[in-house]
């Protein structure tokens, strides 16, 4: 099965939690069409005629047409959303639905995420045996896509690791995983958005080098944002990195949403009752600058190919760097 079959098997059924399908194409397709999955950016489309060559293009900028469909596909979400009963319902208790998540997925959800070891090369630095003392934070850890690997291939005796997640079930998951090793890793349940502020069990202010976010951001709703960056301006230490990775505006995802799914502007509910935003670069700008330093925001633009079908489907997420003032 082509990852664009997987794709319309996954994501546009409703049988199987939207969150996960969405988190497999994402890990899938970064190794579509490649012979070496660690070789990213190369693809060009060059001419339109090759579009069917190859299952996946790299860097394919949008023409109006493009940008057009899919502002047209967004406009008609807004005829029928989210219902207001309903809407309170999702956003009254988040939480609930990612443990939900999570149980229905704790044997199959765990993706091993080789893109980060080109993606964010300071994650793997840190795991070398004589790179010193250093604290990596994974938040929304999941069932430890990012965790696992990194504690996998450890060589640094001073390497902390902790992975945090506000559903129980996924920091059950972390902890009862054989790959868990408390020597240098730990797991706790939080809320990263927390309204009174409080820190994750186990984590002292100010001591986090490195914060990991994929796909975490999204799920939060955008009246949460500033006391997100506020609780992580916490946590990490002065000239510490932020990695982010998350959905873009426009990405096939979003557009592909029908009645009763729009929570608010750009804001969505899965089937499976959890939450997404689909951001810009812009946005990315005045949310986390208002406490952190820019160090790179860019867009990430896939055309993935069904070839025996005849489709194009456009995958876009934002990735950056931020860096804490010292």
């Amino acid at each position: 099965m082509t990852i664009e079959d997987k794709f319309e098997e996954l994501a546009i059924s409703e049988t199987i939690p939207k969150a996960a399908a969405e988190e497999a194409v994402e890990e899938a397709d970064t190794r579509i069409g490649r012979d070496d999955p660690f070789v990213f950016g190369q693809r060009k489309l060059q001419t339109e005629e090759d579009v069917w060559n190859h299952n996946a293009w790299d860097n394919v900028e949008w023409g109006e047409e493009q940008v057009n469909e899919a502002k047209e596909k967004i406009a008609k979400q807004y005829d029928e959303p989210v219902k207001d009963f309903d809407k309170q319902l999702y956003n009254g208790n988040p939480a609930k639905y990612w443990d939900t998540f999570y149980k229905n997925n704790r044997e199959n959800f765990f993706k091993d995420r080789k893109w980060l070891q080109i993606e964010f090369p300071q994650l793997y630095e840190a795991t070398k045996e004589n790179y010193g003392p250093v604290t990596i934070f994974e938040i929304g850890c999941g069932a430890g896509n990012t965790l696992f690997p990194i504690l996998n291939q450890n060589q640094n005796e001073d390497l902390r690791i902790v992975g945090a997640d506000f559903s129980p079930r996924a920091v059950e998951l972390v902890k009862t995983s054989e790959n868990f090793n408390p020597k240098y890793a730990h797991a706790a349940v939080w809320d990263l958005a927390d309204p009174n502020g409080a820190l994750p069990e186990g984590v002292e202010p100010h001591s986090v080098d490195i914060a990991v976010m994929v796909f975490v951001f999204s799920a939060l709703a955008p009246n949460q944002w500033d006391q997100a960056v506020e609780n992580l301006a916490k946590i990490m230490k002065p000239g510490g990195k932020i990695l982010f990775r998350d959905y873009g505006r426009y990405d096939l995802a979003q557009v592909r949403f029908k009645k009763h799914r729009l929570l608010d502007d750009n804001f969505y509910i899965r089937g499976d009752g959890t939450r997404v935003y689909f951001f810009t670069e812009e946005e990315l700008r005045e949310i986390f600058t208002k406490k952190f330093i820019e160090n790179k925001i860019g867009t990430d633009r896939r055309l993935l190919v069904n070839r025996k079908r005849q489709l194009k489907m456009y995958r876009i997420w934002l990735q950056a760097v931020f860096e804490v003032p010292n």
